[in-house]
């Protein structure tokens, strides 16, 4: 079953308002989208010409949609770049929950 399409529709709109306008030549949230996850990741431009174009890519956050309870859980990224269960965020049907979460950031967790 793959990803409900409004819920992917909604992290995207939710990863563009993020950035305003002004700053998008430099930074950028964007969704890299799997069959069973979304990952919300950090894209930055280069800082430095001889460190190539290629912007840097860095997750953020990891929301995986489990079909047979139409439910989203939120994992969250440590410094090796592994995911983890969220613990504070029981899995929810409504995506927008976890949105509200990494938005509200307790402890720094998603945006350092």
């Amino acid at each position: 079953m793959p990803l409900p399409e409004l819920d992917v529709a909604r992290v995207q709109r939710w990863c563009a308002a993020r950035i305003p306008d002004r700053a998008r030549h430099q930074v950028r949230l964007e969704l890299e989208a799997a069959a069973r996850h979304l990952t919300i990741v950090e894209r930055r431009a280069p800082w430095r010409e001889d460190f190539g174009t290629e912007w840097s890519t860095l997750p953020i956050a990891r929301l995986r949609y489990t079909a047979t309870t139409r439910t989203w859980t939120l994992y969250w990224r440590d410094r090796n770049l592994r995911f983890h269960t969220y613990d504070p965020l029981p899995p929810s049907a409504r995506i927008e929950d976890l949105l509200d979460e990494i938005d509200r950031n307790p402890g720094g967790i998603f945006w350092g």
